[in-house]
């Protein structure tokens, strides 16, 4: 008998289980869900895109730049 290369065969293994999932499936689907909302849905409310107010790059360095600078002089006081 020939031997299958080890990635043939945790391919296989990982294969015939998913075909022969019911309740993993079911399980698949809510963790896709979840992970969908998590960084689709939230991301548009906690994480807003302040950066496209501007128009050009230039004005976006100079806002970026802006920011880092009072930050650090506000941490050292």
């Amino acid at each position: 008998m020939r031997k299958e290369i080890l990635p043939a065969r945790v391919l296989r293994f990982y294969v015939e289980g998913f075909r022969a999932m019911t309740l993993g499936r079911t399980l698949w689907i809510l963790i896709l869900v979840k992970l969908f909302i998590m960084f689709v849905v939230l991301r548009m409310f906690f994480f807003p895109r302040f950066l496209n107010q501007f128009e050009t790059v230039g004005d976006k360095e100079e806002y970026i730049s802006t920011q880092l600078i009072e930050r650090a002089l506000n941490n050292q006081s």
